[in-house]
């Protein structure tokens, strides 16, 4: 038993992510720009990747500074993207990806060791995560918390990118931009949009799928990211199918596809 005590600090990661990432994420489904957080991701982690060389070990409060710097400027270009060409947004986001990811392997092309940081953007180290290192995490979940009971719609919206921009930040650093997407987007899509279950069901699942690839991870000798956003799926579909028969053998309504 002691020799898994070490695994409660990335499930504690995990927790913090599955409680601040889904109900951004969710929104981010509900304003249809799904793109976004993945070009803001791929920024905040081009800023990292930049920081390493021109500003190490610089942060404010856990976050990079350079990450969070390009993740606000994504941020800008992702609101003026909506404002000024919304019927194009997708395809412009898109871009903005694209930009962020070759800018980023340019960055280490020169670097010997330039394919193990591009490829640590992309799958983190989840299992690696320090204590210290989820104070910021707290922080920043208990800000989402605030906003998501905030009852006026126009703080609401006027917060939820700059909020999103320093979530990504801080979690694409910790677990990589795989990870992060799939916390965001798998279980509110699959439990909320899909089938109408409501966000503390689906951040449960997503984190049952967090412990399972961390487990497998330690357990198999296997890469954390690939087997955390593996088992997020998988439990998000199993989740479906739990919740479904259940309801079926309650006699309850089953919520529909929407």
């Amino acid at each position: 038993m002691a020799d898994w005590l070490w695994l409660l600090t990335p499930l504690g990661a995990s927790l913090l992510m599955a409680l601040s990432l889904v109900p951004l994420g969710h929104r981010v489904l509900a304003r249809g720009v799904v793109f976004a957080d993945l070009a803001i991701a791929q920024w905040a982690a081009l800023g990292s990747l930049a920081g390493l060389s021109l500003m190490p070990d610089q942060t404010i409060a856990g976050l990079p500074v350079s990450g969070l710097l390009l993740a606000l400027l994504a941020v800008g270009l992702v609101s003026l993207i909506l404002k000024l060409v919304p019927d194009y947004r997708e395809a412009m986001i898109g871009t903005l990806y694209v930009l962020g990811a070759s800018l980023a392997t340019l960055v280490v092309s020169n670097d010997p060791h330039g394919a193990q940081q591009l490829a640590r953007t992309l799958n983190g180290d989840l299992l690696w995560v320090t204590g210290l290192s989820l104070i910021p995490l707290v922080v920043v979940t208990l800000a989402v918390m605030l906003w998501q009971i905030t009852d006026s719609d126009r703080i609401r919206s006027a917060l939820f990118l700059p909020l999103f921009a320093v979530t990504v930040t801080l979690t694409v650093d910790m677990a990589g931009i795989y990870v992060v997407f799939a916390t965001l987007i798998a279980a509110p899509l699959a439990l909320c949009h899909l089938r109408g279950y409501g966000l503390p069901v689906a951040s449960g699942f997503c984190f049952a799928g967090h412990g399972l690839g961390l487990w497998l991870s330690s357990s198999h000798d296997i890469p954390a990211g690939p087997a955390v956003v593996v088992s997020v799926i998988v439990c998000c579909l199993a989740g479906i199918l739990f919740l479904t028969k259940s309801a079926v053998a309650r006699g309850d309504s089953i919520p529909e596809t929407r």
